[in-house]
């Protein structure tokens, strides 16, 4: 029996982790400022942010590719100042996921940002609390759930992608070649035994971890319902 090569789905987890967790750090304070801007820039911003659900994940790849490749300004200045490579690279494949993830993590918070009574807000200021004391202590706790929410889809999104990270990492084995992208490497070689096998450990695995979010996910709310009951 031909050995099953597991790289790929450790990639594809490592991967998806790191871009959830940027997206997280990077996803939050545009949510809250989308959330509470009117300005026609928030607008700008919100445009451009969904622009990677609409767009067909090799034209944000191609942009990513004339981006943050070698011969580009920023991708010389990486490569000069920092040492490092996107293109053609595991850091590429992170880049790819966290793009194709962002607007989905954007648009949940956002929206649970916004659901927040303003008067809430608004008695927080008067109380003398800072813009930082209220995000952490107001915001953040009434809106944890669709936050909750936004990670694990962003995760999901993340695992999943297989377009723009082929353009941007590619399929070197061992290298950048995540979990879909070996599947698709497997059914291009003629091997469909190998695709139905990788398949079969990619549903199961993502079932798992989505299935253990949702769990941990609950039990914090019960957590946080049996706490209200005890006040």
């Amino acid at each position: 029996m031909e050995a099953v090569n597991l790289f790929p789905l450790f990639l594809s987890l490592k991967v998806a982790t790191i871009a959830t967790v940027c997206a997280l750090v990077v996803g939050l304070p545009i949510s809250y400022y989308l959330s509470r801007s009117h300005h026609k820039w928030s607008d700008i911003l919100d445009s451009l942010l969904t622009l990677p659900i609409v767009l067909p994940p090799t034209v944000l790849g191609y942009y990513l590719l004339v981006l943050l490749g070698r011969s580009s300004p920023i991708g010389r200045w990486l490569e000069e100042t920092f040492g490092i490579l996107i293109v053609f690279t595991p850091t590429g494949a992170v880049v790819a996921a966290f793009v194709v993830a962002l607007p989905f993590f954007v648009k949940t918070a956002r929206a649970a940002f916004a659901s927040i009574d303003q008067q809430l807000l608004n008695a927080a200021r008067v109380l003398g609390r800072s813009e930082w004391d209220i995000f952490f202590t107001v915001v953040i706790p009434l809106s944890w759930r669709n936050i909750a929410s936004a990670t694990t889809l962003v995760f999901a999104r993340a695992l999943g992608d297989f377009g723009t990270t082929l353009m941007v990492a590619g399929s070197i084995p061992n290298e950048t070649m995540t979990m879909p992208i070996a599947i698709y490497d497997a059914l291009l070689a003629g091997n469909k035994k190998m695709a139905n096998i990788l398949v079969i450990i990619m549903t199961s695995v993502s079932v798992v971890l989505l299935y253990t979010m949702k769990r941990l996910e609950k039990r914090m709310m019960r957590g946080e319902n049996d706490a209200l009951r005890r006040h």
